[in-house]
C-alpha cells in the first residue's frame, strides 16, 4: 500500500495510507522517486515556522524528483513518463510581480508546496503542471532531488552577477553554501574563496572549484568583488560584508533567529555596498538551475549521506539536526 507523511502539528505525525490525486485540468500526477529534508521541514515538525507560513495537518516535502505519470485536461501529453522536477510556490501568475517574472513575491499571499499545500512525502504527488521543469532522459533523479535548494542558489548567483575574472567568495559550507560554490565556478572567477566554521568541508569545497578555504576565525582577505552568504545568521552575514570591496556586491540567502542584529547600516553606505536577498526561487532560477545540472556542471551527490524509506521520516528529521559533521544531505525514498 501507497503511503505519505502527514505532521498533525508540532512534534506529531503519522505514516498513513495514500491515494494519488488524479489530475485536474492544468494538473499533472507525479510519482515521486526521492524528497529531501532540510532545517525548513524540521521546523515544520517543532512547529517553529514562522506563522502563515505552515498549515497543519500538512505532509511536507518541498524538495523532490520524480517521473509524470497522468496529466489533466489542456496538459500536452508529451509530459507523461518525462522526469521532472517542480517549483515550490503556488503564485497566482496574473498579479504585477508574476508578471514580471517575481512569482516569489506573489502578491496574492504565500502558498508553497510542502508548507501549505501537501508535498512531497508521499508516493505521489499531484500539482499544476506549470510548475514542472522536464529534465534530461538519462538524469540521475536522486541527484535531482536536491535541484530545490540548487534553485535558490541559482537565484542568488543570477543577482550576484558575477563576471568572469572577479573575486568571489560564499559564507558557509552547508548544502547550500556547496551549491554556491558549483555555480559560481561555472563563471569562471579569479578567485573562488570559501568561509565556514567547518574544515571538514574544506576537500569538497575545492573538489567543486573552490580556490581557497578558511574559517571565520582565521585572518580573511578583503576586496571582494561578490559575496553569497549561506550560512543563515547574522555574524555570517557580517563577515561576508567584510569581505567585500568598496561598491561590492553581496547576496544573503540564510535566515537567521528573529531579532537578530544585521548590518551595519552606516558601513553600507558609506562602502556603498549593492545588497540582494533571496528567499526561494522564481522560474528563471529554476530554468538555470536545470539547464546547468543537464550540461553536468552541478553534481549533488557529493552532498547525500543518508537514503532512508518513507518510514523513517523522524529518524531523518533527528539526522538533520543532530549537528553530526558526517550528516549531510538526508534523502527520503517513497
Amino acid at each position: 500500500m501507497s503511503t505519505a507523511v502527514v505532521v498533525d502539528g508540532p512534534g506529531e505525525h503519522r505514516l498513513v495510507p495514500h491515494e494519488p490525486v488524479r489530475p485536474a485540468a492544468g494538473e499533472a500526477l507525479v510519482r515521486v522517486h526521492a524528497v529531501g529534508i532540510c532545517g525548513s521541514d524540521r521546523e515544520v515538525y517543532q512547529g517553529n515556522r514562522p506563522e502563515g507560513y505552515v498549515r497543519y495537518p500538512l505532509a511536507p516535502g518541498h524538495e523532490w524528483s520524480g517521473t509524470v505519470e497522468e496529466v489533466g485536461a489542456g496538459v500536452p501529453a508529451t509530459l507523461t513518463g518525462r522526469k521532472v522536477v517542480g517549483e515550490g510556490f503556488r503564485n497566482c501568475q496574473v498579479c504585477d510581480r508574476c508578471h514580471a517574472g517575481e512569482t516569489t513575491l506573489c502578491t496574492a499571499g504565500y502558498e508553497e508546496t510542502g508548507f501549505t499545500v501537501p508535498g512531497a512525502m508521499a508516493a505521489t504527488l499531484t500539482l499544476p503542471a506549470r510548475l514542472l521543469h522536464v529534465l534530461p532522459d538519462a538524469a540521475d533523479l536522486t541527484a535531482a532531488a536536491l535541484l530545490e535548494p540548487a534553485a535558490c542558489i541559482a537565484a542568488a548567483a543570477l543577482k550576484a552577477n558575477a563576471l568572469p575574472g572577479e573575486r568571489v567568495a560564499v559564507v558557509g559550507t552547508g548544502t547550500l553554501g556547496m551549491f554556491a560554490v558549483q555555480f559560481l565556478r561555472a563563471g569562471s572567477p579569479a578567485e573562488l574563496l570559501v568561509v565556514g566554521t567547518r574544515p571538514d568541508r574544506a576537500a569538497l569545497a575545492k573538489e567543486f572549484g573552490a580556490t581557497g578555504f578558511r574559517t571565520r576565525d582565521e585572518e580573511l582577505p578583503g576586496g571582494f568583488d561578490v559575496v553569497v552568504e549561506t550560512a543563515g545568521s547574522a555574524s555570517a552575514a557580517r563577515t561576508a560584508a567584510s569581505l567585500l570591496r568598496r561598491g561590492g556586491r553581496l547576496v544573503l540567502t540564510g535566515i537567521p533567529a528573529p531579532g537578530a542584529e544585521g548590518l551595519d547600516p552606516t558601513d553600507l553606505v558609506v562602502r556603498q555596498l549593492e545588497v540582494h536577498t533571496v528567499f526561494g526561487a522564481p522560474p528563471d532560477a529554476w530554468a538555470h538551475t536545470v539547464r546547468v545540472f543537464g550540461a553536468g556542471l552541478l553534481n549533488p551527490m557529493p552532498l547525500v549521506t543518508h537514503e532512508l524509506p518513507l518510514a523513517a521520516f523522524a529518524e531523518a528529521i533527528e539526522l538533520v539536526g543532530s549537528g553530526d559533521p558526517e550528516v549531510g544531505k538526508v534523502l527520503l525514498k517513497p
